[in-house]
């Protein structure tokens, strides 16, 4: 088996998120929070043994004080077979092995044992990255490595089915937020310790003008008549079961009972050759 590419420098990370205990700053952890809540109060289902992991532990401990909270390392120190319910709560997008992770959390469950994961998708911050692209070209002729790549919807969903889940779905939210300029947006996600931690990312000080070229840029192309800027994160959900002998099997092709055609009111016809 080939080894995944590491992309994210864990040990920078650790400190980014360090850096950011005590912030209470952690509203994209909020979001999903409150996703997660509404869509368990759906399941018809009272989960005793809850799992949730993620690299950082208060907003998810508060939301759920009953559960263990486990630290989003590459190898999760999750039990076999022991939890009805796990959480991998927005910290998928940090992982150097994402699949590896969604494996360890189904070998972790009981027999139709539900995960829900979420994480920031591909849409996330298009317009801090697209302005960053731009003023580092036109600013110095090329870009730096500064944004993790997200994967998309269908991506994820590929890697649950990968990851043996049964009745896997994938989905997702698009979230518009309003800031007082540029700089209010970097402020949130250094206090998210959602910031650059790529393993090649450039490791001195950003070159002088950048940053109010970038400002400047920003507020040009994405601000709005009250003088806020706007800024895009999409939450996308995973949600999966532990397979059991218990779940909805889909049909065996050529065992349906009735026609379509029958269904639709309407005559049915060959393909021609």
């Amino acid at each position: 088996m080939s080894k995944p590419n590491i992309l994210v420098d864990r040990k920078a990370l650790e400190m980014h998120r360090n850096r950011a205990i005590g912030r209470d700053e952690y509203f994209l952890h909020e979001l999903a929070i409150a996703e997660i809540k509404d869509r368990l109060c759906s399941i018809n289902r009272d989960f005793q043994s809850i799992a949730i992991v993620s690299g950082l532990s208060t907003p998810w401990g508060q939301a759920f004080p009953k559960a263990t909270i486990i630290q989003d390392k590459e190898n999760l120190n999750l039990a076999n077979c022991k939890y009805d319910l796990i959480i991998h709560g927005m910290a998928l997008h940090w992982a150097n092995d994402p699949v590896g992770q969604l494996i360890q959390a189904r070998l972790a469950l009981k027999n139709d044992g539900l995960m829900i994961a979420v994480c920031l998708g591909g849409a996330t911050l298009y317009e801090l990255r697209n302005v960053f692209i731009e003023s580092e070209t036109k600013l110095f002729g090329g870009i730096h490595p500064r944004f993790m790549p997200l994967a998309e919807i269908r991506d994820l969903g590929s890697l649950m089915q990968r990851a043996g889940f049964a009745l896997p779905v994938a989905d997702s939210t698009i979230t518009e937020c309003l800031y007082n300029g540029f700089y209010k947006i970097l402020h949130d996600l250094r206090a998210m310790a959602e910031t650059n931690v790529l393993v090649n990312r450039t490791k001195y000080f950003s070159r002088r003008g950048l940053f109010k070229y970038a400002s400047e840029l920003y507020e040009k192309k994405f601000s709005r008549p009250d003088k806020k800027v706007s800024a895009t994160y999409e939450h996308i959900y995973l949600t999966g079961w532990a397979p059991d002998q218990s779940q909805q099997k889909p049909l065996r092709p050529g065992s349906a009972q009735a026609r379509l055609a029958d269904a639709l009111r309407s005559k049915e016809s060959s393909l021609p050759d």
